[in-house]
């Protein structure tokens, strides 16, 4: 196994402090149950920060990713009104996932636009619809299945009810451990960071840099699919502002894990310790009643000093 590099160990040092100052300020915060409780937090945007971890590897990005979450959720709901079962419902998600993530696909390698303005654009396009054919409707009644599964715990699953760890986070972290294979033990990953390096060179060397960036939009887009069944599970509803803003969320989760923004560097180990920290972040702040407002501002903090502090630490470590 690789050493962890400079900015794995900060986030770790991070990770700890936080859970030690907020446990010093709020009673109770480090019990095993309210830390399985604060995976309800950040488990769905996770998800997606796996997903645009690949994609940014590769020298991509898919601004439009919490937009098709909102999408597949209306798809949900759309099947369950049909009278669909919850198998159906699922594959109605993941159909409307995939297909929204090759359009991304198909538009950037196509065409050869980049992909932030792409993505851009549906972002407004695929929130848009969403937001029009709901108005300020939501839809509800799920079957109890995906209640189950937004809220419910694996050891009830398995018969085992003092196992409090949400199926959620289970689902995030048996994804992680598989993106990161993919990603550092396998051929698809040296390819991915290849991509991202030299995208030029990589043709050249006999790799189908167009064939890989479609398969990531429409991975991003199946993602985003099991987020919404997540999520729409979760709150028992679909609604018109499902997810808004999750895409800057899970942006910021993957910068501060240490992916290199123009693609080619970077490791899993990082974004996973990104999600742990923002995610703890958040929930910790919202139990001392802390305003939303208070925490965008945070985010966008820690945004900026995730991309320039991985630079100085790589600069100090250059010159000692």
């Amino acid at each position: 196994m690789r050493a962890w590099n400079t900015w794995e160990r900060v986030l770790l040092a991070l990770l700890v402090l936080l859970l030690v100052v907020f446990g010093l300020i709020q009673p109770g915060f480090i019990t095993p149950e309210t830390l399985a409780d604060s995976t309800f937090n950040y488990s769905e945007k996770g998800i997606l920060a796996l997903a645009l971890a690949l994609l940014i590897v590769c020298g991509e990005i898919d601004l439009s990713i919490a937009a098709i979450l909102a999408l597949s959720s209306l798809s949900m709901g759309y099947a369950m009104q049909a009278g669909a079962g919850p198998e159906l419902i699922v594959i109605a998600a993941l159909a409307t996932g995939g297909v929204a993530g090759a359009f991304n696909g198909w538009l950037v390698t196509k065409y050869k636009l980049p992909s932030i303005v792409v993505t851009i654009g549906t972002l407004s396009l695929y929130r848009g619809v969403a937001q029009v054919l709901l108005g300020d409707k939501s839809i509800s009644g799920y079957p109890e299945a995906f209640s189950t599964f937004g809220n419910g715990y694996l050891g009830e699953v398995i018969g085992q009810p003092w196992l409090t760890l949400p199926l959620g986070f289970v689902v995030f972290v048996i994804f992680a451990i598989a993106v990161g294979l993919v990603l550092h033990r396998s051929v698809v990953g040296r390819r991915l960071f290849a991509i991202g390096a030299n995208p030029i060179a990589s043709r050249f060397s006999g790799i189908e840099v167009d064939r890989y960036r479609f398969f990531l939009f429409v991975f991003s887009g199946l993602m985003a699919a099991l987020a919404a069944v997540m999520l729409t599970g979760r709150i028992g509803s679909t609604r018109p502002n499902i997810a808004m803003g999750w895409e800057l969320d899970a942006i910021t989760m993957v910068i501060l894990g240490g992916i290199a923004i123009e693609g080619g560097r970077g490791s899993l180990i990082g974004v996973v310790l990104a999600v742990l920290l923002l995610g703890l972040l958040t929930f910790a702040m919202g139990m001392v009643n802390v305003t939303g407002i208070v925490m965008s501002m945070l985010i966008g903090v820690l945004l900026i000093a995730a991309m320039v502090l991985p630079r100085l630490l790589k600069r100090r470590e250059t010159v000692v």
